[in-house]
């Protein structure tokens, strides 16, 4: 979806000076454990299902949205992976909004839904196998991509 009506007040405040940007992404795999990625309209290289919680929303609650207007999948949030955030999390777009993003990664199970795009702004959706994942833009540790087998506590990245 395009920038929400909050967002958009704050980049009228601020211009395209850096804004922190509590976001989701969600780990989506299929039966066979693959990695469900996305290609947006305006990037050329693959992300995950991912975007900014909105003011009154709860980190779970942005997930469940998210990948559904990113894949069309209806999601549960299973598990907190981690909490990134700091100075390999920034980005600039090709507007010039400059973000530094505080992310919640959640591992997430399939309940519904077909896999197409919702929103508009993807192109293409693609499960990959663990052993050839895309380049990511942000150093997510790739041992969280593999499927939870057994429980592990969430990733605090505190270095």
């Amino acid at each position: 979806m395009p920038m929400s009506s909050y967002y958009q007040e704050l980049r009228n405040k601020v211009g395209s000076s850096p804004l922190f940007m509590p976001s989701v992404v969600g780990i989506v795999r299929n039966e066979n454990s693959d990695v469900l990625f996305v290609k947006s309209n305006s990037e050329h290289s693959w992300g995950l299902p991912a975007g900014a919680i909105e003011p009154g929303e709860t980190p779970a609650q942005a997930v469940v949205r998210e990948v559904y207007e990113e894949t069309g999948l209806h999601v549960s949030p299973t598990t907190l992976l981690g909490v990134f955030g700091g100075e390999q999390y920034r980005y600039t777009y090709p507007n010039g909004h400059q973000v530094e993003y505080v992310i919640f990664m959640f591992a997430c199970s399939v309940v519904g839904g077909v896999l197409q795009p919702i929103d508009g702004e993807t192109s293409e959706l693609r499960y990959y196998p663990l052993h050839n994942l895309p380049t990511l833009q942000f150093p997510y540790p790739t041992e969280l991509f593999a499927s939870l087998s057994v429980s592990r506590p969430a990733y605090f990245d505190r270095d």
